[in-house]
């Protein structure tokens, strides 16, 4: 079997275990049928997400022209706190801003390599966990624009941290922890004008992936450099595929790369 199309990054349906899916234009392949199977992934060439030209991808499954132009690559996408849609001020166009920024965001604290800090849309829930790799999650507040979230994430990465380890999270070389105890703990430092939405009571999310072997070594598969590859898929977890003899390929890492995948 060969499917062909641009990678972007692959959809998540929750479960035990997670299902995962890749989806190209005219096809979409259930991943987790793949497992125990030996299959090549072949890089052919670039079409940015975007503009749809063949051009080298930059970042984020962009070419630089789209990157650095268009509103889903703007600094606040990675920066919550840079939102300003809730004042009316455009960065890069309004309307898209007021759609994403001005609707209900989830501050959470998720473990997939530790506990960190992050935020997402509150329809983004669970998907955001699924991505990070996380095995568990909970949310800390619950607040209506993009802003607050933002400002509340920095206040809290002053005492937790906002970043993921991912060859720790591949290699699943990670502990339970207590959330609802790490949530309480966090609780006063969350910003006066977050402190309303503040969520009490909830209990953690714990998430399963479908993996039948961690990888000992972590080696990382780039298809500019090696645009070749074959071997039998051993695991999927956040947005990585595991294989066999320890290579790993983070599939949203390489958005915007057209590939042949075959099940051989």
């Amino acid at each position: 079997m060969n499917y062909e199309g641009v990678l972007t990054k692959m959809q998540t349906e929750n479960g035990s275990p997670i299902q995962y899916y890749l989806v190209f234009e005219n096809d979409f392949l259930n991943i987790n049928q793949l497992l125990d199977k030996k299959i090549s992934i072949n890089f052919l060439r670039y079409q940015c997400l975007n503009c749809g030209l063949e051009k080298k991808i930059y970042r984020q499954g962009f070419c630089y022209d789209c990157f650095y132009e268009i509103p889903q690559a703007a600094d606040w996408v990675m920066r919550p706190e840079l939102s300003t849609a809730h004042l009316d001020k455009e960065d890069r166009d309004l309307a898209y801003e007021k759609k994403v920024q001005l609707q209900p965001h989830i501050v959470y604290l998720a473990n997939s390599s530790n506990v960190k800090v992050g935020v997402t849309r509150k329809s983004q829930v669970p998907t955001r966990w699924i991505d990070q790799g996380a095995h568990e999650a909970i949310e800390i507040v619950e607040v209506p624009n993009r802003y607050l979230a933002g400002i509340t994430e920095v206040a809290l990465k002053e005492h937790v941290s906002d970043k993921t380890n991912w060859r720790t999270m591949l290699k699943n070389d990670i502990k339970d922890e207590d959330l609802v105890e790490w949530r309480n703990k966090l609780r006063p430092f969350i910003p006066e004008e977050a402190v309303e939405f503040y969520i009490e009571n909830n209990k953690e999310t714990n998430l399963e992936f479908p993996v039948l072997q961690y990888p000992l070594k972590v080696k990382s598969l780039n298809l500019d450099k090696s645009p070749f590859y074959e071997g039998v898929l051993k695991g999927i977890k956040g947005q990585y595929l595991i294989f066999e003899d320890n290579t790993v390929f983070n599939v949203r890492g390489s958005e915007g790369y057209v590939v042949s995948i075959s099940i051989l």
